[in-house]
């Protein structure tokens, strides 16, 4: 009957720990007391320990305890019993995975450390009887039940089996907890990186939310002290406090008030960013330097509590920017998951930063392209002035870079000019407050930028080596930066760019201005070119109203004379000659015969035709014979001889022309003729002196002669018949002698007193 009430027993006491098992899987402890609780009572052990190994399987601590002394169980929390055979007999049975049984410890032959053990055991905890039964799984041991008897009385083998029973379930418990723990851990661990993520997507401008989500999750997780990420690379003179968690106060302001310094000997964050590798310190006080007594990183364990350390680089491109570090403080080494999760965290650093760098660059970008747009936009709307062009470069300049100040200055035979400027208060500087137009001097930015062709930095401007370091120390800067403008291969001036000492000039900053260096030429050239066309086209304007005047006055000139006439009086630059004035003139007249007869029969078509073959075909004989004048109405031609051309035979050559004209008349009025036309051709030439000039109004102008030589011809041409050549008195004395010349007669003319002999050319004298 007792042996099945014993049964009973211990299969409630199973079902019991089993249904606390699957209650109880995120903590071991109540599945620990149960055991321990029915382990004894079962075992009619009164006293019973649970003792599993802590993480870094170096000792051994209490879970859990059932009726031991007070007294006795916080010796054992103050000092846990090493996890090593020799040590503690508990560390003996987990070592070999055997059950151990001591029957009575007060006699058993125990030393070193363990000896303190057995005598705080048996002294203050009255054991004699003890059972060690280690919990194991898959051949590695994780902790110890121990059940002791204050009598002498041996276990069971049936009491020993009860209890390796136990130990299955405690190791189930124990393993359950660590899954659960695991899951849970790999969750949270997921939902901080999902945030941190979450937040490196809100925060494209902005890293430091990023930051203090990093170092907030970083801490929790990793269970640290405090969380601590720094900023600064390979030549930085110093590190920065980015974000922290658990800082002490008076740690985080001597990072606000004192720059930590980038040596690797004397901090571990500069070792690990130049190192470029992680630092996993299971001890900070076993480290070489705090042994060393090394007052900085002693001050690392005393001031922050460091025992355990990890630091993890922030890799960016090849090189380290940053660190994340996480003292712990106690002595509690991370392990290979948490070491992985610091440095996901720092990639995420990375992240953050590198998103931000690149937002900030498109940002930059985008904005220079707006600036330079509308300085293009400037240049082209102020063609005849850079003034605006340079107003905007030096304000686009100052701000896009930074710069408190910009100025832009021209250089023209050894002096400097002050063209633009954009100040301190966001407006142009005064232009006397820069003296402009001095001689240009070698300590100055200008000077070196002239001198060398090229940008010309000055890394201390404040030094009294500057020409102007009062000036510049006065408005609290420091660095300059000077770029030259070129306009067809010289140096035409620069633009000068100021910061303040916490303001390192950026090379980008020197790209960005030698880019509206470029557009600052394209403006100066372009005014240039702009004023240079000005005085040409005044120039060519000028010179093409003289032209339009010169082609009005030859096409005025070429209506009343022949082209080679006008073409002289245009040469010779001077209308003068075309004056009215008196003249020794050859004077000829002709027409055609029946003309008016004609035109009245004939269809207009017709009349055209006749008048315009005859005028084209006299005008050919008319230049042909280089006369001076040529008037024309309806059929009847005036042509003069002698002037404006001189001419040596004005008789001679009209009496030629004469000839001329009615040799080639005779031909065309045969082809009239057999169209039906019946027409004639009269022609007359006189000499003698007559006015002769230009007569008209404006618009309307002729060069005519007046006077008793033109009467007479005029008169002499109406009295020739078809084919006749009539000569005044004195024009055929002139030609007589190379001229078959023979009298008609006298005449009675129209306006003419006198009856006048009248004289017919017949033809040429032969030699």
């Amino acid at each position: 009957m007792a042996n099945l009430n014993n049964a009973q027993a211990r299969e409630a006491a199973s079902r019991e720990i089993l249904d606390l098992v699957n209650e109880s899987r995120g903590d071991p402890y109540p599945v620990f007391c149960a055991i321990l609780k029915h382990a004894s009572k079962l075992c009619n052990a009164p006293m019973g320990l649970l003792g599993v190994l802590n993480q870094q399987r170096t000792h051994i601590e209490i879970a859990s305890h059932l009726g031991a002394r007070t007294d006795y169980f916080d010796f054992l929390k103050e000092n846990p019993p090493a996890f090593e055979p020799n040590q503690f007999l508990a560390a003996q049975a987990m070592q070999t995975l055997e059950v151990l049984q001591v029957e009575d410890v007060a006699d058993a032959t125990i030393t070193g450390s363990e000896m303190r053990h057995r005598q705080e055991a048996v002294e203050k905890e009255g054991m004699r009887t003890i059972l060690f039964v280690p919990m194991q799984l898959n051949g590695l041991a994780l902790g110890c039940i121990i059940l002791y008897r204050r009598e002498v009385q041996a276990f069971t083998d049936r009491e020993v089996d009860l209890v390796e029973a136990f130990a299955s379930q405690a190791v189930t418990a124990i393993e359950n907890a660590r899954q659960f723990r695991e899951v849970r851990t790999r969750l949270e661990r997921e939902k901080a990186l999902r945030k941190i993520l979450h937040t490196i997507s809100q925060s494209r401008d902005d890293e430091q939310p990023v930051f203090e989500a990093i170092v907030e999750y970083a801490r929790r997780l990793c269970d640290a002290e405090s969380a601590v990420l720094v900023l600064g690379k390979e030549g930085d003179a110093c590190q920065r406090l980015a974000a922290h968690r658990g800082l002490p106060d008076h740690i985080a302001q001597m990072y606000d008030e004192q720059a930590f310094s980038m040596d690797p000997t004397t901090a571990l964050a500069p070792r690990a960013i130049l190192g470029r590798q992680v630092l996993n310190i299971p001890d900070m006080a076993e480290i070489p330097e705090y042994r060393a007594g090394d007052e900085r990183f002693v001050a690392l364990v005393r001031d922050f509590g460091a025992r355990s350390n990890i630091v993890v680089p922030l890799i960016l491109d090849g090189t380290g920017i940053g660190a994340l570090f996480l003292p712990r403080g106690e002595v509690r080494p991370y392990d290979a998951d948490e070491v992985a999760l610091v440095e996901s965290f720092a990639a995420q650093a990375v992240i953050a930063i590198q998103n931000v760098r690149q937002f900030s660059e498109l940002q930059a970008r985008l904005e220079r392209e707006v600036a330079t747009r509308d300085i293009l936009e400037v240049i082209s709307q102020n063609r005849d002035d850079d003034g605006p062009v340079f107003d905007l470069i030096t304000r686009s300049a100052a701000i896009l870079c930074g710069a408190p100040v910009c100025t832009l200055w021209r250089v023209e035979n050894g002096i400097i000019h002050y063209c633009a400027s954009y100040g301190v208060h966001g407006e142009a500087l005064a232009e006397t407050e820069l003296t402009p137009a001095e001689p240009l001097a070698d300590n100055t930015l200008t000077g070196r930028v002239f001198r060398s062709r090229a940008v010309a930095r000055i890394d201390d401007a404040t030094d009294e080596s500057y020409l102007d370091y009062e000036w510049v120390r006065a408005r609290g800067l420091k660095y300059l930066i000077g770029v030259p403008i070129f306009v067809r291969g010289e140096v035409w001036g620069s633009i000068n760019l100021m910061w303040p000492p916490d303001r390192l000039p950026r090379d980008s900053d020197t790209q960005l201005v030698e880019g509206f260096a470029s557009q600052a030429a394209i403006a100066i050239e372009n005014v240039r070119q702009f004023r240079a066309l000005e005085a040409l086209n005044a120039e060519l304007g000028d010179r093409v109203q003289a032209q339009v005047d010169e082609i009005e006055r030859m096409g005025r000139l070429k209506r009343f004379l022949p082209a080679a006439v006008a073409d002289t009086v245009i040469s010779s630059g001077s209308e003068k000659m075309l004056s009215s004035h008196r003249a020794l003139l050859g004077a000829l007249f002709c027409d055609i015969r029946g003309f008016t007869a004609f035109c009245e029969t004939a269809e207009p078509e017709e009349t055209i035709e006749v008048l315009q073959t005859y005028h084209e075909e006299m005008g050919k004989l008319i230049n042909a014979h280089e006369a001076g004048v040529d008037l024309r109405m309806g059929d009847g031609i005036m042509v003069l001889f002698n002037d404006p051309l001189p001419c040596d035979d004005p008789a001679g050559e009209a009496a030629r022309l004469a000839i001329a004209m009615r040799a080639r008349m005779v031909e065309l009025c045969m082809q009239w003729k057999r169209l039906g036309h019946r027409l004639g051709f009269g022609v007359a030439v006189s000499l003698g002196y007559a006015n002769i000039g230009i007569v008209g109004f404006e618009g309307r102008f002729d060069y005519t002669a007046s006077g008793t030589p033109i009467n007479l011809a005029s008169r002499l041409c109406d009295e020739a018949q078809d084919g006749e050549i009539l000569l005044s008195p004195r024009a055929a004395i002139a030609v007589e002698d190379r001229f078959l010349v023979e009298s008609r007669g006298e005449l009675t003319l129209k306006g003419i007193r006198e009856p006048v002999e009248v004289f017919r050319l017949t033809g040429i004298a032969e030699a």
